[in-house]
């Protein structure tokens, strides 16, 4: 396989990033519609489309400051519109989504978790847009560091990397898969499926930074490692009482 992996017409090139990420957004979009059609929502369709439009623009502005906080320009102290628009990161853009919905929710008035129903779209989504990174080669910048392990992978410049785009698609399905069994075998207290999917990236995001090629603050850590570190703070709760997450049956 030689990277990039695009798709040609004629002479035309498309990127499959972009492709990917279209789809990841169409498809998910279209599994929610789905999901809340065959489930019983208690937010309004009004309170919902609220809250979608929240999420959407605090992933927007999150997903960009934190993916700059990522660059070298960052580092050097070269601020621009370019650098700021140019750069993402879906992790920054979870968190600021999540920040965002929260404001939103005490605005107008809800108080249940609206993310279990965005739970398996976001998964789905995340799957198709890591497909189209690891298509792209060294142009998307998420492989990992050289490594010597026999699924090591050239991506076009002679270094044997860590696939860990590859390594989130297949976290991505664990996830899914546990969420899943867990949602069947128990009694799942109201939004404990976003919550373990968040804070479980989180985890995850934390971990794999370190076998990635990444701008390093002097302690050593990330922007995106500091942002998960967040993330893993706001759901501390979690953690320490995971019974939480299990709704206590009621027996006559």
């Amino acid at each position: 396989m030689t990277f990039p992996v695009n798709i040609h017409i004629g002479k035309i090139e498309i990127s499959s990033h972009l492709v990917c990420e279209l789809l990841a957004y169409s498809i998910g979009f279209r599994y929610f519609l789905y999901l809340r059609k065959n489930t019983i929502d208690t937010i309004s369709t009004e309170q919902r489309t609220l809250i979608l439009i929240a999420a959407t623009l605090g992933s927007f502005v999150f997903s960009r400051l934190v993916g700059f906080m990522e660059t070298a320009e960052f580092f050097n102290g070269q601020v621009s519109f370019a650098g700021m628009y140019g750069n993402k990161t879906i992790l920054g853009g979870l968190l600021g989504g999540l920040l965002a919905v929260e404001i939103c929710k005490k605005i107008i008035g809800v108080t249940q978790s609206s993310g279990d129903l965005m739970t398996y779209p976001i998964l789905l989504a995340m799957i198709i847009g890591r497909m189209g990174c690891f298509l792209s080669g060294l142009e998307d910048g998420t492989y990992g560091v050289e490594t010597t392990l026999p699924w090591a992978i050239n991506f076009g410049d002679g270094v044997f990397r860590h696939p860990t785009n590859l390594y989130e698609i297949l976290f991505l399905a664990l996830v899914w898969i546990i969420i899943y069994l867990a949602e069947h075998q128990f009694i799942l207290a109201n939004g404990t499926k976003f919550k373990l999917f968040l804070l479980s990236y989180f985890l995850f995001r934390f971990l794999v930074e370190f076998i990635k090629p990444v701008n390093t603050f002097s302690f050593g850590l990330s922007a995106i490692q500091i942002t998960a570190l967040l993330g893993i703070i706001y759901y501390y709760k979690i953690i320490l009482f995971p019974k939480s997450l299990i709704e206590k049956r009621n027996y006559a």
